[in-house]
């Protein structure tokens, strides 16, 4: 006794397997999403399209006393992508963001090998320190640096004195533009460096020692284990610090104001967010300080790409 089996011919699709049902996500989730995301779209979004809105318009201070707008069309933006200040603002931010990223992730990195070899108690004393400057205020740490600076009664100046035999009295460190972004970036670096030291000292700590002591064994030193061995085990680390540390030296405000504010020349140290403030501020045209706003808001987005593929990539 034979059986026989129908086979559908191809092209049917009835010879494909059967395909399983996608089960349907619980909507609880999204539930307890709804409130978070409530708010940020109120605290972010609708100030981020008001200033999209703005840019796009003549806004002055005859707006900001009640007056409608008038639509300027992309006039805001032609007049900023034209203006040879903006590039000049933005090639500064650029200069000083790559020195300030630069210093600050190498000094935390160092930072952070040095409480990996340090013991416990002086490792908590270090600690501490970190977490006081990096707890500290952006505007406090800067009138302590300004204070450290005065051109009359600064610790620095009294010191240099002591140790060259030299007049540093009366010393202005900020009304040179070079010598302002230097104390700039020590206040960067000293706010920076302890949040760069503890993200790495913690991905640092999971490298696992059997594979390091192996490359000891194997004769490789430690700059070797370090490039070789550990940098590879906390590469998504490193690129999401550089990413996040881009960011926030490249929108620098209140230091900066701030250290303009005790001595420092506007014209020659304004990086870009202190210009678009300015622009808005002090030629009371608004419109076109929202269309640079909406410049930088792009160049973030650019830059804040390359953290949400690692992470993305990460998933995967």
């Amino acid at each position: 006794m034979t059986s026989s089996t129908t086979v559908a011919p191809p092209g049917t699709g009835l010879d494909a397997p059967p395909r399983r049902r996608r089960r349907r996500g619980s909507p609880f989730p999204y539930v307890l999403l709804a409130p978070s995301l409530a708010v940020l779209l109120v605290l972010v979004g609708y100030p981020l399209v008001n200033l999209i809105i703005t840019s796009f318009q003549h806004y002055g201070r005859e707006q900001a006393f009640g007056q409608p707008p008038t639509w300027a069309g992309l006039e805001n933006y032609t007049t900023v992508l034209t203006s040879e200040t903006f590039y000049r603002v933005l090639g500064r931010s650029f200069a000083f963001m790559v020195v300030a990223v630069v210093t600050t992730f190498v000094l935390g990195t160092l930072l952070a090998l040095l409480m990996m070899r340090l013991g416990k108690a002086m490792r908590m004393l270090v600690s501490i320190g970190l977490l006081l400057a990096w707890a500290m205020p952006a505007l406090t740490s800067v009138i302590v640096w300004g204070w450290m600076f005065d051109t009359q009664f600064g610790v620095v100046n009294h010191v240099l004195t002591l140790i060259t035999g030299q007049q540093w009295a009366g010393h202005s460190w900020l009304i040179d533009p070079l010598s302002f972004f230097g104390v700039l970036l020590l206040i960067i670096v000293w706010q920076g460096a302890p949040f760069i030291a503890f993200t790495m000292y913690a991905g640092l700590t999971q490298v696992p020692h059997e594979v390091l002591e192996a490359a000891q064994l194997d004769g490789a030193g430690a700059a070797q284990r370090f490039f070789r061995i550990q940098v590879p085990y906390v590469r998504t680390i490193i690129t999401v610090l550089i990413v996040l540390s881009i960011i926030w030296d490249l929108r620098l405000f209140a230091q900066v104001y701030a250290l303009q504010g005790i001595g420092g020349i506007v014209e020659e140290t304004s990086t870009l967010g202190v210009w678009i403030y300015q622009v808005g501020t002090a030629s009371g045209n608004y419109g076109m300080s929202a269309a640079a706003a909406v410049v930088m808001v792009v160049i973030m987005l650019v830059i804040s790409s390359a953290y949400v593929r690692q992470t993305l990539k990460e998933e995967d």
